[in-house]
């Protein structure tokens, strides 16, 4: 039985890494060993996550998915949450985290197959509840959000997001020297495919012009 980390923030601006003296600290004190860390910065409420599927294909029968809080995992709507946890149940991974008290239970090995079910069981039925729960965190705060734009573009107050000159003027020379691809400029910029084909139409026009 192998313990797997999984680490996760949401944007390119945070720091994914933050909770990982937590796990660090959580397995020494149960004489666990992390074997690897799998870190990514991608939305929880989205499945194309390759850190995470790349835990569950390295993941053996039986291996810990040590987290730091439920949401790290899952803020996924209940089809892709079904999904994921099908993924996770395939391979018998057990997953254990922080803020979940019960599931430290799933860090000890016992033979007592009944024990062994009843435990798993529980585990899951608390681990649905708290996806549900981050996932209804999740839409509550974007609708917020939302709320929030149209009263400002009502009021008159709303400008947008501040144009990021800096990053866009980096997108721009890379993509008049023509050396890397789009792929290679999101990963160097750290942006998005969409950024990037903004620039590339900006960058046309100018030259155009």
């Amino acid at each position: 039985m192998f313990v797997r980390a999984y680490l996760r923030a949401s944007t390119k601006e945070q720091d994914a890494t933050r909770a990982k003296s937590q796990l660090e600290a959580f397995a020494a004190e149960k004489s666990l060993k992390i074997a690897a860390f799998y870190i990514e910065n991608e939305s929880g409420a989205s499945l194309k996550r390759p850190k995470l599927f790349e835990l569950i294909e390295d993941a053996t029968q039986g291996d810990i998915l040590l987290i730091e809080q439920v949401d790290r995992l899952s803020r996924l709507d209940e089809a892709d949450w079904k999904a994921l946890k099908l993924a996770l149940d395939t391979k018998h991974i057990k997953v254990v985290a922080l803020d979940l008290p019960t599931s430290w239970i799933m860090t000890t090995v016992t033979t007592d197959e009944t024990m062994n079910r009843m435990f798993r069981s529980f585990n899951d039925m608390m681990l649905d509840m708290l996806a549900a729960v981050a996932r209804k965190d999740y839409v509550t705060r974007r609708e917020r959000a939302a709320q929030g734009v149209e009263k400002a573009k009502a009021a008159g107050k709303y400008k947008g997001r501040k144009e990021d000159t800096e990053r866009n003027a980096l997108i721009q020379r890379h993509l008049k020297a023509g050396q890397s691809s789009w792929k290679e400029i999101m990963e160097l910029v750290g942006c998005s495919r969409g950024t990037v084909a903004k620039q590339a139409e900006l960058l046309k026009a100018q030259q155009a012009a």
